[in-house]
């Protein structure tokens, strides 16, 4: 508990103006009001009606039973109908099954009955046609949550606490519910008071006094021991939070500016310039792989610090390692950059060669994932070099039987600008072609021999010269 000395506005007066200084409710939508029928919530639906019509907001009550409390669950549901009843503001109360999802999603009973809660409360939401739902969290839970994320070794994110706003992301639809905290610079002593000062009877959830839920253990023994060591480590946990909030602040804006000179953006992949980003600070290091990995995934949640030290402790590791991470998003390490992707992404960005096609000469020939076009032309026709996906070839010394295959086991070929052959696997391994990607190349063949690993090189003996007639231009196209 905080004590907050010497507060001349009443509660009213001090949730209008953090609603007003961080502009987070709108008067266009219903306002929904998640009411558990403790302290917290009661006392913040009573204080939403009072400003009303100040906000100009309507109101909408929701309530859900965990199904965790047996007859008590029951009566606090109807405590909430009754209260909303009282009060003329609509109310949806239902109930699910938690335990189930624990079981399910083979999680802790707390992070089941939030997941099940918010799940809830955005369907209702969307229902009532609200986007913002106002949650009960006063500044004890911000000092818990802070002391919480500690002892789990968040980082410098999960110092920051408790939010006056959050975007939750729901695990099954994928879609977000805007939660909004206005008692957060409110303690519960004074919630409580609130309530018996209005002659209200708030329902008490015997289950708060459990020791098995961590944070309740914080609660009631750390906090208290803590305390017993500085009495005022609750403002010094403030502190903390309020320092790493303005140190994200700044990595946020570094990061902004450096996004575009480090990242590229490349549908569901985020390429990192390798030799750029081993050069930044440790600091900014971290913080650009959580916006990259918040950018692809939508958020950070099942993200810990471990992984994004994990990634930090690969940085400099050869070429080829792979760091799985939660959700099916894969950290590859190449060459000259990482790769961040979903792991079917990051295996290549070529399509898969089931088999060996023959190419039509002249003509186009389509196979999966490519379209490739095959013309005949003369010298004068050349307009433009040799590029990664088109190719001029000597015809006469191709022949025109050729096919499109991957590599197979004891390939050779004659790179350009080589004297001597040299096995296609040292080729990949000395151009630098990601392990992954390997298999996936496609290789321009006669039946005599490699006439192009499309993409990268040609064979020496078959580059058009003074004495070519014929002129055959390869060009590949994804389909």
């Amino acid at each position: 508990m905080v004590k907050r000395e010497g507060h001349h506005e009443s509660l009213e007066q001090r949730v209008l103006r953090f609603i007003q200084e961080h502009r987070r409710v709108s008067s266009q939508q219903p306002l929904l009001v998640a009411v558990s029928g403790g302290p917290d919530s009661v006392c913040l639906l009573h204080i939403l009606v009072n400003l009303q019509n100040e906000l100009g907001i309507g109101l909408h009550v929701a309530h859900l039973n965990h199904q965790l409390r047996g007859a008590e669950s029951k009566a606090d549901a109807q405590y909430v109908s009754d209260l909303a009843h009282q009060l003329g503001i609509p109310a949806t109360i239902e109930e699910r099954d938690v335990k189930s999802h624990q079981a399910r999603h083979r999680i802790s009973l707390e992070e089941a009955a939030r997941e099940v809660r918010y799940t809830f409360l955005a369907e209702i939401a969307r229902s009532i046609g609200a986007s913002q739902v106002v949650v009960g969290h006063t500044i004890d839970d911000h000092i818990e949550t802070i002391l919480m994320h500690l002892i789990r070794g968040t980082g410098t994110r999960g110092l920051r606490g408790l939010q006056p706003s959050t975007e939750w992301q729901l695990r099954q639809t994928g879609n977000s519910l805007n939660i909004i905290r206005p008692l957060l610079q409110i303690n519960r002593q004074e919630t409580t008071d609130y309530c018996h000062n209005h002659k209200i009877s708030p329902r008490l959830d015997a289950s708060n006094l459990s020791l098995s839920p961590l944070r309740n253990r914080m609660r009631h023994q750390l906090l208290p021991l803590l305390k017993s060591y500085n009495p005022r480590v609750a403002e010094a946990l403030l502190r903390t939070a309020q320092i790493a909030g303005d140190d994200l602040a700044f990595l946020d804006e570094e990061s902004t500016q450096l996004w575009d000179k480090i990242a590229q953006e490349q549908e569901d992949t985020i390429i990192l310039d390798k030799e750029r980003f081993l050069k930044l600070p440790s600091a900014l290091k971290r913080h650009l792989l959580r916006v990259a990995i918040g950018k692809l995934l939508g958020n950070l949640k099942d993200i810990e610090t471990r992984h994004i030290e994990g990634i930090i402790a690969a940085l400099t590791k050869p070429a080829g390692r792979r760091i799985s991470l939660p959700r099916g998003l894969i950290f590859a390490i190449e060459y000259n950059r990482y790769l961040l992707a979903p792991g079917s992404a990051v295996l290549s960005p070529l399509p898969i060669l089931g088999g060996k096609f023959p190419l039509k000469l002249p003509g186009e020939t389509s196979l999966p994932g490519w379209r490739i076009e095959a013309t005949i032309i003369n010298r004068k026709q050349m307009a433009e070099k040799n590029n990664d996906f088109a190719a001029y070839l000597d015809l006469d010394k191709t022949g025109n039987k050729l096919a499109v295959r991957s590599r197979q086991t004891g390939d050779w070929f004659k790179p350009l600008g080589l004297s001597q052959p040299k096995k296609l696997g040292e080729f990949m391994i000395d151009a630098k072609i990601p392990r992954a990607w390997r298999q996936r190349i496609p290789i321009v063949c006669s039946p005599s021999q490699i006439l192009w690993v499309v993409g990268w090189r040609i064979d020496e003996r078959v580059k058009v010269s003074e004495e070519t007639k014929q002129i055959l231009r390869l060009k590949f196209e994804h389909s």
